[in-house]
């Protein structure tokens, strides 16, 4: 399987080569073209310009018979007209024809006479070539006819022609041979920071999530491998959490077993007596285990939106009022203070009842749970235009700023001040975002100030 540097290698070469073959074949063909034309445009000139002197020969001489024994006067006649005119019986030591014959003009030319047979030059005439008149006191005596340079049979030009395709042909290679190496560079330089993000996924697909991807770009590339770092170390964060979480969840599952076990273990061998005081110490043991697996279940329910919900028009300031109730004499109890701060006008929200009772027992069993005594816990709701607020504020201990974002992960658990053995498995708040997510609305923390944590929750409120 070829990899993508080759075939983008491959793609580049035929792109370049395409390239060069056209520019090489539209150079001759135009190269061709535009010399064929210049040779012909110099044989129509030199036509021109020695049809008046074939007219003052004839006149002179009175026919063409002076030129068909001697080559020599021909030559004479077809030179330009600024050498000294040398037509005459004993004209003998004859000079090369001009530079400007060079071009072959002077033997492609040839004489006919008025009954078109051939008197002198170029003797391969036919029907096809052009022709000048000779005309003397109004009568054609010859004609002048020019072979095209396609109908000439001289080798100087097939030579030319040959030597000049060997030159495109060469020229055509070496452009080729660059056009590769430029090819080759670009392909490697494009595909170097490809190859990177795909070993690294590959690293990361083996679970090596610590793996990073360093590439200095501003480009789509750049951007892709941004995006890898952040999943990268989104997938090592969560590798982390989840480890913590079993680690935690172990934890809560084995305190309230072992529990069981050496209860159940001390009746069984009579160390204990069966009482209703031992009854009930194993009922607490098993209600911490269910409350323990019913958490879970709900974080993995509401993770997969699997929780149900009947969406119905309430009151939220009622709804806070009516879960207040029950809580303040369980704070009480734990020597806090539960302060009510609620709007005697109604704040409208289309929700869950039973859902956002769950959400307000979790903020403020969890409030409880964290809070030192002698504290205080304040529930506040308030209408804000289209906006209805909730929040559930404590006294200290507070949490660090630094994790105040993560309080709501899921497999997140803070410890410190905050984290006493009489603290869940840290999957309360979890769930509050998620039924938070359910009514469209956000749910953040920060410091509060009674020093402790401020729970705030924005639902979209109704007419």
């Amino acid at each position: 399987m070829r990899s993508i540097s080759t075939r983008l290698f491959l793609a580049l070469l035929a792109m370049l080569a395409l390239v060069v073959a056209s520019m090489a074949l539209v150079t001759q063909w135009n190269f061709e073209r535009g010399f064929i034309g210049f040779l012909n445009e110099q044989g129509e000139a030199r036509v021109a310009e020695v049809l008046p002197r074939a007219q003052q020969a004839y006149a002179k001489y009175g026919s063409w018979d002076f030129l068909r024994h001697d080559r020599g006067k021909w030559f004479a006649l077809m030179r330009p007209s600024n050498l000294p005119e040398v037509i005459n019986d004993d004209d003998t030591n004859l000079p090369p024809p001009p530079s400007s014959d060079l071009t072959g003009a002077v033997v492609r030319i040839g004489l006919l006479d008025a009954q078109q047979q051939f008197v002198a030059g170029y003797r391969d005439v036919n029907a096809t070539m052009p022709r000048k008149a000779v005309e003397v006191d109004g009568l054609t005596v010859g004609w002048l006819v020019l072979a095209s340079f396609e109908e000439g049979s001289d080798g100087a030009e097939h030579r030319f022609q040959h030597g000049q395709t060997r030159s495109v042909v060469v020229v055509a290679v070496l452009a080729l041979l660059m056009a590769s190496a430029v090819a080759w560079w670009l392909s490697r330089r494009l595909t170097r920071p490809v190859t990177q993000l795909a070993r690294a996924t590959h690293r990361l697909a083996a679970g090596q999530h610590d793996v990073r991807v360093d590439l200095d770009r501003r480009d789509e590339i750049g951007v892709l491998a941004d995006d890898f770092n952040r999943l990268a170390e989104t997938l090592e964060r969560n590798q982390t959490l989840r480890q913590e979480f079993l680690a935690d969840v172990s934890h809560e599952l084995r305190t309230p077993l072992a529990v069981l076990r050496g209860e159940v273990e001390a009746l069984q061998d009579g160390v204990r007596p069966l009482t209703r005081d031992a009854i009930t110490s194993l009922q607490a043991e098993v209600m911490q285990l269910e409350q323990l697996v019913n958490d879970l279940n709900e974080l993995a329910l509401s993770n997969v939106g699997a929780l149900s919900y009947r969406m119905e028009p309430l009151d939220l300031a009622d709804l806070a009022r009516q879960v207040a109730t029950p809580h303040a004499s369980a704070l009480k109890r734990m020597g806090l203070t539960l302060r009510l701060d609620l709007p005697d006008a109604k704040v409208p929200v289309l929700g869950d009842a039973a859902r956002l009772r769950q959400l307000l027992d979790n903020l403020l069993t969890n409030s409880g749970r964290y809070t030192d005594a002698p504290g205080e816990v304040v529930l506040a709701v308030s209408l804000h235009g289209d906006q209805a607020h909730l929040s559930v504020s404590d006294s200290a201990p507070g949490v660090p700023e630094a994790e105040l974002a993560r309080l709501f992960d899921r497999l997140y658990r803070v410890d410190a001040s905050r984290n006493r053995s009489s603290g869940g498995a840290g999957l309360g708040l979890a769930i509050a975002r998620n039924i938070v997510q359910a009514h469209q609305g956000q749910i953040s923390a920060s410091p509060s100030p009674q020093g402790g944590v401020c729970m705030a929750v924005t639902l979209p409120a109704t007419a």
